[in-house]
């Protein structure tokens, strides 16, 4: 059986967020009907860092492991354009040796898209006061820029009793989101997810 790790944009310094950070992942995961056949996951800060890690793991991967880099594209991706050639034309990353086109992977345009498709698991975590009509109302979630999904997430919780930020809260809603109305509104994310459940 292939040993899946996959190397993670995002996350934090302490052992909260850590444990936040993977707690949302996993479950996320479990969502996509992973369950018995979850991929370890690696919180690795910024994006540099997630690559670097993941050309490490590669260069030290056994037969039966499989290490997978998952980053925010940060921008729009061209149709048809492949994730090494985006990640090429926009951070200068070539595939490192032995890297297969199925071992990176793209949130599109951030990881905030997937957590803006499933409007339920958003009251549901912000509860009264949350404004759903402040969230752009894109019906392809991967062509909202970066900067909007982030702050129409804040301006929509503005009036709860906690407001949307990186970190915490944005990984406690991925626990929460149902990865099955992601795959279905945002394409990158169901290659990524379409992948794992072929393992």
């Amino acid at each position: 059986m292939v040993r899946v790790s996959i190397y993670i944009e995002g996350g934090g310094d302490s052992a909260k967020l850590n444990q936040i950070f993977c707690t949302g992942w996993r479950d996320f995961f479990t969502s996509a009907g992973l369950t018995g056949r979850l991929p370890a996951v690696v919180r690795c800060g910024d994006r540099a860092n997630a690559f670097r890690r993941f050309s490490v793991a590669l260069r030290e991967a056994g037969d039966n492991e499989l290490p997978i880099l998952l980053v925010d594209s940060e921008g729009p991706v061209k149709e048809g354009q492949s994730t090494w050639e985006y990640l090429r034309d926009n951070d200068g990353w070539r595939p490192p040796a032995g890297a297969y086109d199925n071992q990176a992977y793209l949130m599109v345009q951030a990881m905030e898209a997937w957590l803006m498709v499933d409007r339920d698991a958003l009251r549901d975590y912000f509860g009264r006061g949350f404004n759903e009509n402040r969230l752009p109302g894109q019906s392809d979630p991967e062509q909202i820029p970066q900067n909007t999904l982030e702050s129409s997430l804040k301006d929509a919780s503005a009036g709860c009793g906690r407001q949307y930020v990186k970190g915490p809260v944005s990984f406690e809603i991925l626990g929460r989101v149902d990865a099955d109305k992601v795959k279905e509104r945002c394409s990158h994310a169901k290659i990524l997810l379409d992948h794992l459940r072929s393992l």
